[in-house]
């Protein structure tokens, strides 16, 4: 009898293996962009994660099991090219027969150009978006480049990138940090919820026995993501009044979404060191403007940021764009954007 129970068992467990194969290989390469893809596919998997928090998007060195992520793919969802040059090259090759979303490039995107400048026009909050993504968040979109034919993957080992060769990604991105567009758009709200439905569309294609599921948890991410915001408009109110410095500039899509206004920032990009001449205008730019608080970041030398504070009465806070220190999972964007307010907000 047993043995009959096993048997008549094993369909079973035969066919929920296979049901669990179908699930699409989902990766991703920050870890907001991860948090939204793990809202849309909450109850049905988990996407894989190519850059790991704390790491520098700019320029890494993937491990062996990043490459095998994004070679085993059926899916991939990254910024674009403009946050992770060195990841365009293994998307080609490594994920040649994967759906490949770039971000930036969805319809309806809201994309910023780079300030310029020590201190900011403040004019620059005014810069209009590519795009304007009103009545798209419930729309399917084909801003993906469809990768589904099949090929070789080729050898993922060789696809390590040498310490060399991010730090000539690092270097690139210092000289070219206030260029075009600036990437950190996962930081406007819109977006997010616009970004939603981008990935609910792409994962309904490829496994539509889940449709239903991805397309409704998008629909209750975009949900929480208005609620937060609507809760962070009155608890950011005070700031409004206020003038502050960043670190460097990364928030301008968060401050356009909130109507903050921020007078400048220490360095112009987190690949790059400011000069002493550029402290020196950022020290006169705190006490010309009144500037209450300079928000400083993790991973950066927090003397830089006590020799722009040395003697002017500011404060400093540190905030983080890319939330290394918040567990990943489904609720990972609604709290890296209720982080971020909050430890702005203490600041007025």
């Amino acid at each position: 009898m047993k043995g009959l129970s096993y048997a008549a068992a094993l369909p079973a467990v035969i066919g929920a293996g296979m049901a669990l194969a179908e699930v699409p290989r989902v990766a991703v390469d920050i870890a907001p962009v991860h948090g939204l893809v793990a809202r849309v596919m909450q109850g049905v998997g988990e996407p894989d994660l190519v850059v790991p928090p704390g790491a520098s998007p700019h320029g890494y060195a993937m491990r062996p099991s990043e490459a095998l992520a994004l070679d085993r793919a059926d899916a991939v969802f990254w910024i674009g090219e403009a946050l992770t040059p060195w990841l365009e090259g293994p998307l080609e090759t490594l994920a040649g027969r994967a759906r490949v979303t770039e971000l930036l490039e969805v319809d309806g995107t809201l994309e910023l150009e780079f300030r310029s400048g020590t201190t900011f026009d403040h004019d620059d909050h005014d810069h209009e978006a590519e795009h304007d993504h009103d009545g798209h968040a419930g729309e399917d979109h084909d801003g993906h480049e469809d990768h589904a034919e099949e090929g070789e993957h080729g050898d993922y080992h060789d696809h390590m990138a040498h310490d060399e060769h991010g730090d000539a990604h690092h270097e690139d991105h210092a000289g070219h940090a206030h260029e075009g567009i600036d990437p950190h758009a996962w930081l406007a709200p819109e977006n997010a919820e616009l970004w939603l439905s981008v990935i609910a569309a792409e994962l309904a294609a490829l496994d539509p026995e889940n449709a239903e599921i991805y397309m409704a948890n998008a629909k209750a991410g975009q949900a929480e993501i208005k609620e937060t915001v609507g809760r962070l408009d009155a608890v950011l109110e005070p700031l409004r009044a206020s003038s502050f410095i960043v670190f460097h500039d990364a928030y301008q899509y968060f401050e356009h979404s909130f109507a903050l206004t921020s007078s400048g920032a220490i360095s112009l990009g987190d690949a790059s060191d400011p000069s002493p001449a550029r402290i020196a205008e950022i020290r006169d730019a705190v006490a010309s403007h009144g500037v209450a608080c300079v928000f400083s970041e993790p991973q950066f030398n927090p003397g830089l940021v006590d020799t722009v504070l040395d003697g002017t009465g500011a404060k400093t806070v540190v905030i983080d764009p890319m939330g290394s220190h918040i567990p990943p999972g489904p609720e990972f964007y609604t709290d890296l954007l209720s982080e971020l307010g909050s430890a702005m907000a203490s600041c007025h």
